[in-house]
């Protein structure tokens, strides 16, 4: 009797044990390991795309997020965005405890329903609806389901499911569709991340299952080349109506032309006539692209909308030049039809945007791979890249948002594969030249003026659009190595013909030099050193990439007290490695001035994992020889 009591409870433990395990809403039912470096964890993320013909797909989400703590609010995704071709069919989410006890239900008529882009009315029909809640404690358990309609299919949902900070516990993803259609793929990075993939005729199902979270390393290849990706795409889709076949990036872009572009790139007669007579004694034609492309900066102004939120057709050109604002699609759509009207054959090209380089795969056609637009000018095989949605960015600068990367060119004839510009290390290019005085109390004056170029004056042109006040602390900062700065005055100039923008600064700051009786300690570089050494990882898991290389030239004289003499000062140096070369020299032009140079560069490319070491040993050198010191001691 006694073996059967004990046999007994121990068959219920069991069962109350499984269904704690299975009640995904509790923390106390999560794997602790899964929390590692997380500030939340998906339970479960649960997408299935049905695809029941190629102008109606339904998306279903189910999604469980245990929020660890309040970085971790932005992986709950609860939302739903909708518009004329889209309807939202359900919408609810709940709120759960620590302990997996409910606390809030919202329904879909207590979402947020808001506007796209607010304030604009050619955007009117695209709308969100997302759901406002302010946790009273963490950790909590979100349960958001969704259902969405959808009238398009040529942007099928992907499967994406890692994001930094965040543990996977289990994400799915599964699409059906007719056995008629084909569903192209593209994998990524499937097998690293243990993806589990089940592919029978008309369905396919992706898997994964416990991964704890992921920190993002120092310098490791964009998120797009380590993380588990698919991208899928129909053979045949419809879009607002319109049906398409395209197999490849030549297909894709002439449907994009004949059916998104063609007949919206023309202007009224006032305009056509203001850049006929604006362009009328331009001696060439890109000095008639300069002057329409400014023309276009002053009379327009960006509204952000993301490529796919507004449709990817642009607004008519009429309607930007009679509003004044639009979006990426519709200032590039607007510029080329400006170019036009002067005969400057220009092409809207799409792109994947960010200080990531994401290139357009090659061997994958689809709309999906796209998030902004922006304008190629052939130029006889010299391509010109602009930037449409900025109002100050200089005529062909696109900087490190679009560079170096391939690109979806739309011509007449079709689609063109196309490598936006990739700044050479050399062209990354800073100068600072100065001079200062110090004084017998460590005291000094200093001039310096700093020029930059390419991606590096594309960190720097923006100051000139600071306050007086932002200007000071941004001097302030940007000068770490010397304490108590006082700003006696800024000047600053962007050509933005040549692309260079010039910053000159005067300063004086107390104590630079350090006095210990009757010497006076310095470090010679006290404009622009590098003090940061990259993290140190025991385990890395990534490659290092440098995604874009810069160089740095110094060169100040400096003066120093009459009442004091050189006792040490180091020597020379000059080193070169894979990744980069460093030199700095000191010279003794007299007795109480010394002339200063510096060149760093470092170079752009991709190392194993194991490089990983030698580069932060290289970066570390830099950090010592910059802040090494000269000894003065009094006559």
């Amino acid at each position: 009797m006694r073996l059967k009591f004990l046999a007994t409870v121990a068959i219920i433990f069991a069962i109350h044990v499984a269904n704690a395990q299975d009640n995904l809403t509790s923390y106390l039912t999560l794997p602790q390991e899964l929390t590692k470096n997380a500030n939340a964890v998906i339970r479960l993320d649960e997408t299935t795309v049905t695809v029941n013909a190629t102008d109606d797909m339904e998306v279903s989400k189910k999604r469980i997020v245990t929020v660890l703590n309040e970085n971790g609010l932005s992986k709950i995704q609860a939302g739903a965005g909708y518009d004329n071709s889209t309807s939202i069919k359900d919408l609810e989410a709940r709120i759960y405890d620590k302990f997996g006890k409910q606390i809030k239900k919202i329904r879909e008529r207590d979402f947020q329903d808001v506007s796209a882009v607010d304030g604009v009315t050619m955007y009117s029909d695209s709308r969100i609806k997302y759901m406002d809640y302010t946790p009273i404690s963490y950790p909590f358990t979100v349960v958001f389901t969704s259902t969405v309609n959808y009238k398009t299919t040529a942007n099928l949902p992907r499967f994406s499911p890692l994001s930094y900070y965040t543990g996977i516990q289990k994400s799915k993803y599964q699409i059906t569709y007719p056995e008629s259609l084909s569903l192209y793929k593209k994998e990524l990075n499937l097998e690293e991340f243990g993806v589990v993939k089940i592919e029978n005729p008309g369905k396919l199902i992706y898997v994964l299952d416990d991964v704890s979270g992921m920190k993002p390393e120092a310098y490791s290849p964009s998120e797009a080349k380590i993380k588990p990706q698919v991208y899928l795409a129909l053979s045949k889709f419809t879009y607002e109506g319109i049906s398409a076949e395209v197999k490849d990036w030549d297909e894709t872009g002439k449907w994009i032309y004949d059916n998104l572009l063609l007949g919206r790139a023309t202007v009224d007669a006032e305009t056509k006539a203001a850049i006929e007579n604006l362009v009328a004694d331009a001696t060439s034609d890109i000095e008639k692209a300069r002057r329409i492309y400014e023309y276009m900066q002053g009379k327009t102004r960006y509204i952000s909308v993301q490529v796919g939120i507004g449709g990817y057709q642009p607004i008519e050109a009429a309607e930007v030049d009679k509003v004044g604002y639009g979006d990426c699609k519709g200032l590039t759509n607007y510029m080329m039809a400006l170019l036009k009207i002067a005969g400057i054959e220009s092409y809207y090209t799409v792109v994947q945007s960010g200080s990531e380089i994401v290139n357009f795969y090659e061997d994958f056609a689809t709309l999906g791979q796209g998030n902004h637009v922006i304008l190629n000018l052939p130029n006889n095989g010299d391509d010109i890249w602009l930037e449409c949605t900025s109002q100050k960015m200089p005529f062909g600068h696109i900087g490190d948002f679009t560079d170096d990367r391939n690109v979806l060119v739309v011509t007449p004839e079709g689609g063109q594969l196309k490598h936006t510009k990739k700044y050479a290390t050399e062209e990354n290019l800073q100068e600072t030249t100065g001079n200062y005085t110090l004084d017998a109390n460590g005291n000094i004056d200093a001039e310096v003026t700093i020029k930059t170029y390419g991606i590096q004056y594309d960190s720097r042109f923006y100051i000139e659009d600071f306050s007086d006040v932002e200007k000071d602390k941004r001097y302030k900062k940007y000068f770490y190595a010397v304490n108590n700065v006082n700003i006696d005055n800024i000047e600053l100039q962007n050509d933005k013909k040549e692309v260079v923008f010039t910053e000159k600064v005067a300063f004086n700051a107390d104590a630079y030099g350090v006095v210990t009786g009757d010497r006076l300690l310095f470090a010679p570089n006290a404009f622009n050193r590098i003090s940061s050494i990259p993290d140190r990882y025991r385990n890395r898991k990534f490659p290092l990439e440098i995604q874009r290389g810069y160089q740095d030239v110094d060169s100040y004289e400096i003066k120093l007290p009459s009442d004091f003499k050189i006792e040490a000062m180091p020597d020379d140096v000059s080193y070169e490695t894979k990744f980069g070369s460093y030199s700095f020299s000191i010279e003794q032009k007299d007795n109480q001035t010394l002339q200063f140079t510096r060149k760093i560069t470092i170079k752009d490319g991709l190392y194993p994992k194991e490089e990983y070491s030698n580069y932060r040993k290289f970066i570390k050198k830099i950090v010592k020889y910059d802040s090494s010191k000269i000894v003065l001691v009094k006559k």
